[in-house]
């Protein structure tokens, strides 16, 4: 008489341990029945059926072997959670109806899995960080400051410091100790508007660990450049020229960018009664 019955798991209880920095799709471990048949009548399906990591486990069948391979669903974390319970399910795929009476053809086991702690770098309070700061501040003015935290159980202290290839003129410094950005030199909107710095922040602990952050200082202008002259202008007259006659036109520049834009205001620097100037929108004629 053909006989298919699925014996049972190999154990009740199944502990597993896995790291908190392992990827999603790393195998973990595996679980395995016994089965009495052999050929097709002996294949079996692993499924997880209850527990509460059953949306952060996986688990596959492998046929040559005929075990059920777990694997991570989604990232662990072990501060969040250090334990998992899984129940596990093995049923025979094909069964003959002539022997549905001797069923059920499956069977159950508990998998208990334990997460590691892992060391793991800092975590800044942001993705990035933008600061916006006037460029007539005295040198020493702090302008913002990062933050950032060792995400582990047994937390670390974090120090501070800023990646010098990103500020080659050191404009800029770091308290190690609170993530306070601070200037060094004075500031200048005309010469640069933008600084792209890099902040580096590192376990006291474990000085390997560390994590950067990219860093943006935008410079506020402030109007602290006097107008110039376009150009030279070396002007001619003739001596029979009328009265009113327009000799010469002249604008100015200013290295400021006020938000209206620049407004000049033109005179003679001495008093000449055969010339005078006049405004025409922001360019004087003579």
């Amino acid at each position: 008489m053909l006989k298919h019955i699925l014996e049972e798991l190999t154990q009740d209880t199944i502990h597993l341990r896995v790291p908190e920095s392992s990827p999603v799709g790393t195998a973990i471990g595996s679980v395995k029945a016994t089965d009495a048949d052999t050929g097709k009548n002996a294949e079996i399906e692993y499924r997880i059926i209850d527990g509460d990591g059953t949306d952060m486990f996986d688990i596959v069948t492998q046929k040559n072997t005929q075990e059920g391979i777990l694997t991570v669903r989604k990232p662990l974390d072990y501060e969040s959670r250090r334990l998992y319970t899984l129940k596990v399910e093995a049923e025979n795929t094909h069964v003959d109806p002539r022997f549905y009476y001797l069923g059920p053809f499956k069977d159950t086991t508990i998998v208990k899995i334990s997460v590691e702690d892992v060391d793991e770098p800092p975590v800044f309070s942001r993705s990035s960080y933008l600061f916006e700061v006037h460029e007539d501040i005295e040198v020493g003015t702090i302008i913002g400051t990062v933050m950032a935290r060792d995400p582990d159980s047994a937390s670390s202290s974090i120090r501070f410091s800023l990646d010098r290839h990103t500020d080659l003129d050191r404009i800029f410094n770091i308290h190690s100790g609170n993530g306070s950005i601070y200037t060094s030199k004075p500031l200048d909107r005309e010469i640069s508007q933008w600084h792209n710095l890099s902040v580096i922040a590192a376990e006291i602990n474990n000085p390997k660990e560390t994590t950067r952050v990219a860093v943006f200082v935008r410079i506020l202008d402030v109007n602290d450049n006097a107008p110039q002259f376009a150009v030279f202008y070396d002007t001619f007259v003739c001596e029979n020229a009328r009265p009113g006659q327009l000799i010469q036109t002249i604008s100015a520049v200013d290295k400021d960018d006020p938000l209206g834009g620049q407004k000049f205001f033109f005179s003679l620097a001495a008093v000449n009664p055969n010339f005078t100037v006049q405004d025409n929108e922001g360019i004087f004629q003579i």
